[in-house]
C-alpha cells in the first residue's frame, strides 16, 4: 500500500464573516497516484489547496506533507509542491524561457539546458521559449503555467481546473502529460469541472460539498458502490401490464414498448438470460437489447444532491 504524501486531519476554515469554507476535512492522499477532488463552485476545493500550499491560513486542523507539519517545516514542504492555479497568471512581456527561469530562482534552483528541455519539451513549449507569454494562445498559456509549476521538479503537483479554457485537442494533450507525470512518480491532486477528466485520469476520488468531504474512495470502488448497469429491452409489441415475475426480478416498465433491468441492484439469480426466459414464458417478444452504464457525472450528481 502506497504511503500518504499528504495527510489532512480535521481541517476547518472559517472566514471572519462566519462563512465556513471547510468543515472538519480529513484526507489521505497516496504517493504516486492521481487524486481527483470534485465539487461544485464554492464547495471548498480551491480553499483546501490554498491552505495545503500555505497560501491561506487554516482555522484549525493538521496537515502533514511527507510526514512533516506544513507550517513548522514550510520551506521544506514548499519545495516538494507545485501549483497550477485556476486563473492564468503571467507577465505578458516576459518570454517563456524567462518565466520558467524566474520561477526556478524563486526555489533557489539554477536551470541547466537539460532542465529546460525536460520541462518544456513534453508540453510542446520548447520551440516557443523565445515567445512572450502574450504571444501564446490560451491553451499554451495554460501549458506555461504547468511548466512553471514543474520547473523545480516537485513530487506533488496541484492542478486546479487545468483544462479550463482549452480546446479538446489540448485537453487530451494535458491528460497525456498528467499520466506521464504519474509514471515518473509525481503525485497529482486534480480539481476539475470536466468529470470525464476525473473518470479518465484519477486513481482515487473525493467529493466535497459545502466544505465537507462526503465521499472518498478508489475510483473503481465508487463505481462498484454507486454505479449501475441498466439493460433496456425494446419490445416488438406493446404490453399493458408488467407480469408479476418480472416485477419480482426488479424489471421496470419505461413505457409500453420498453422495459429496464438494473443489473447492479438485483440478485445474481436474475441474469439477463433469466429475464429473457421470463419474457419468453410470458410471450413477450424482444426486438432489441441495449445497455447503459453509469458514468462519473451521474454518480457525482446523485451524491451531491443527496446531501
Amino acid at each position: 500500500m502506497p504511503r500518504s504524501v499528504i495527510e489532512i486531519s480535521k481541517l476547518s476554515k472559517v472566514y471572519p464573516n462566519g462563512t465556513k469554507a471547510l468543515d472538519n476535512v480529513s484526507l489521505d492522499i497516496p504517493e504516486g497516484e492521481i487524486f481527483a477532488l470534485l465539487g461544485a463552485n464554492g464547495a471548498g476545493k480551491t480553499t483546501l489547496i490554498s491552505i495545503v500550499m500555505g497560501l491561506t491560513k487554516k482555522t484549525s486542523g493538521d496537515i502533514k506533507i511527507f510526514g512533516l507539519d506544513h507550517l513548522k517545516h514550510y520551506r521544506e514542504t514548499k519545495q516538494e509542491m507545485g501549483l497550477v492555479p485556476q486563473e492564468l497568471s503571467h507577465d505578458h512581456q516576459h518570454k517563456v524561457i524567462e518565466s520558467v527561469k524566474m520561477l526556478a530562482g524563486y526555489y533557489g534552483k539554477k536551470l541547466t539546458p537539460q532542465d529546460i528541455d525536460e520541462t518544456l519539451s513534453p508540453l510542446a513549449l520548447l520551440d516557443k521559449k523565445d515567445l512572450t507569454a502574450g504571444q501564446l494562445s490560451g491553451g499554451m498559456k495554460r501549458r506555461l503555467m504547468i511548466a512553471k509549476a514543474l520547473i523545480h521538479k516537485p513530487k506533488i503537483l496541484f492542478l486546479d481546473e487545468p483544462s479550463a479554457g482549452v480546446d479538446v485537442e489540448l485537453r487530451r494533450g494535458l491528460w497525456d502529460h498528467v499520466l506521464q507525470l504519474k509514471r515518473s512518480g509525481v503525485t497529482t491532486i486534480l480539481t476539475t469541472h470536466y468529470l470525464e477528466e476525473a473518470e479518465m485520469l484519477a486513481d482515487k476520488i473525493a467529493v466535497i460539498n459545502k466544505g465537507k468531504i462526503i465521499f472518498d474512495d478508489d475510483k473503481d470502488e465508487i463505481f462498484k458502490k454507486f454505479g449501475k448497469k441498466e439493460i433496456i429491452f425494446e419490445l416488438l409489441k406493446p404490453i399493458n401490464q408488467l407480469p408479476l415475475e418480472l416485477k419480482q426480478a426488479s424489471v421496470k416498465k419505461i413505457n409500453d414498448l420498453r422495459l429496464s433491468f438494473d443489473q447492479s441492484r438485483t440478485k445474481e439469480f436474475y441474469s439477463i438470460q433469466r429475464i429473457l426466459d421470463i419474457l419468453h414464458k410470458e410471450n413477450i417478444q424482444v426486438e432489441n437489447i441495449d445497455t447503459h452504464s453509469t458514468n462519473l457525472e451521474e454518480i457525482f450528481v446523485s451524491l451531491t444532491h443527496e446531501k
